[in-house]
């Protein structure tokens, strides 16, 4: 196909239409329900009160902001891609915005800014502050200023939506990229994102990654949920074909999503036991660095040991064998093993890191059954086939060998 047919055929996936709306008119739709602007991802956003006032600083001077971008459902009601923080500070301004619940949140009152530092405490309309409110030629002012707005219509690709958000909402963008993600699971599965939601806050889960009040604010223990989810039972050829990794998982999550590929009982029942496991034999060392010389671990999490250690046991359904102390000696030994030394520093692309250490773990967390050695895939330490290997299953320090199998 050629770049002509190629650029006709994607336009004809998307249909738009624009034109300029009246803060007015917006309030009317979100009142009469006419216009979603998913409360759940207020969540995800960080926008400060000042933030918020220099935005109705810049509605009372004029100065243009940019548009607002939405999609039409099959009801005719608009659905917001980007521009939901915009129209929540209006909303909340004016004392209608509703959490998710349906209850209607606090008014919000303003800051004073660089031009208008008047605006200090100023609310919407308070009968019992009427000094502190704005007048009614503020309040009309900011009504009759109007919004640029872009439609995508119904007719569109199913996914343009997303592919839209995605767009507007990367390179420079406030969010991280997991808070992206979950603003596109909301629009395509809500159910789906409450379900990501309730694994990240396992306990057991909780306890095992230890991460920082920052990371979970930014949404990374979801993001290591999809990952586990993800990347648990691809094969060996999918993961080497991975270039940009963030950009894989949003598409694979997608894919999850619209193809109905993830049987949610059987996951979260891996899930669930692989961090329980660990939860018990190793808690919050369990994606940690360990100095032998020290006896210890340090520092905080590491995603390379999640890789090879989550995804190891999680790939043999949450199961490992030996005791407590076996597998302490296994997950130790990770930092003695110069295949993960080689991969698991902070130099190495995620793209070149993950085929690596992926494999590795599932070899070395695999439930020890010396009967099928023989059906054992050449391992990602570049043992041959017909090869013989000390076996990493029962523990580092297993005395069998095995006879490595043809793929």
């Amino acid at each position: 196909m050629s770049l002509h047919d190629e650029i006709d055929r994607a336009r004809a996936n998307i249909r738009a239409d624009a034109y300029r709306m009246s803060i007015g008119e917006w309030i009317n739709l979100y009142v009469d329900s006419e216009l979603e602007i998913h409360p759940e991802f207020q969540r995800f956003y960080r926008w400060s009160p000042f933030q918020k006032s220099r935005f109705i600083e810049s509605i009372l001077l004029g100065i243009p902001v940019p548009p607002i971008f939405v999609a039409q459902t099959e009801e005719g009601i608009w659905d917001v891609v980007d521009g939901l923080q915009r129209l929540s500070t209006l909303f909340e301004f004016a004392g209608i915005l509703k959490d998710e619940n349906g209850e209607v949140i606090p008014p919000l009152i303003l800051m004073g800014t660089k031009h208008l530092p008047s605006l200090e405490n100023k609310a919407w309309n308070d009968p019992a502050d009427p000094e502190n409110s704005l007048a009614v030629s503020q309040r009309l002012y900011i009504k009759r200023a109007k919004l640029d707005v872009s439609i995508m219509l119904r007719e569109s690709d199913d996914f343009a939506k997303y592919e839209l958000f995605q767009r507007l909402n990367t390179g420079g963008s406030p969010l991280s990229p997991q808070e992206v993600r979950n603003c596109i699971i909301v629009q395509l599965h809500r159910d789906f994102y409450f379900w990501l939601r309730s694994l990240a806050d396992n306990e057991d889960f909780k306890n095992c990654v230890a991460l920082t009040d920052k990371a979970i604010s930014e949404q990374y223990d979801v993001e290591l949920v999809l990952r586990f989810l993800i990347l648990r039972q691809m094969n060996e050829i999918e993961l080497t074909e991975m270039r940009d990794v963030g950009e894989f998982l949003t598409d694979a999550m997608v894919s999850l999503i619209s193809e109905q590929q993830l049987e949610q009982t059987e996951e979260e029942e891996i899930f669930r036991a692989t961090f329980e496991k660990m939860a018990q034999i190793l808690g919050p060392d369990a994606f940690r660095r360990y100095d032998p010389a020290k006896g210890k671990h340090l520092g905080g999490f590491l995603l390379s040991a999640f890789e090879t250690v989550a995804l190891g046991i999680g790939f043999h359904g949450g199961q490992v064998s030996g005791d407590a102390a076996t597998v302490v000696e296994k997950v130790r030994g990770l930092w003695s093993n110069e295949h993960f030394q080689q991969w698991s520093g902070s130099g190495v692309r995620a793209s070149y890191r993950i085929p690596k250490l992926i494999p590795l773990g599932r070899e070395i967390f695999e439930p020890c059954r010396f009967a099928l050695a023989s059906s054992l895939r050449i391992d990602s330490l570049g043992t041959l086939p017909g090869e013989r290997r000390n076996c990493l299953s029962c523990s580092p320090s297993c005395g069998r060998t095995v006879t490595t199998g043809l793929r």
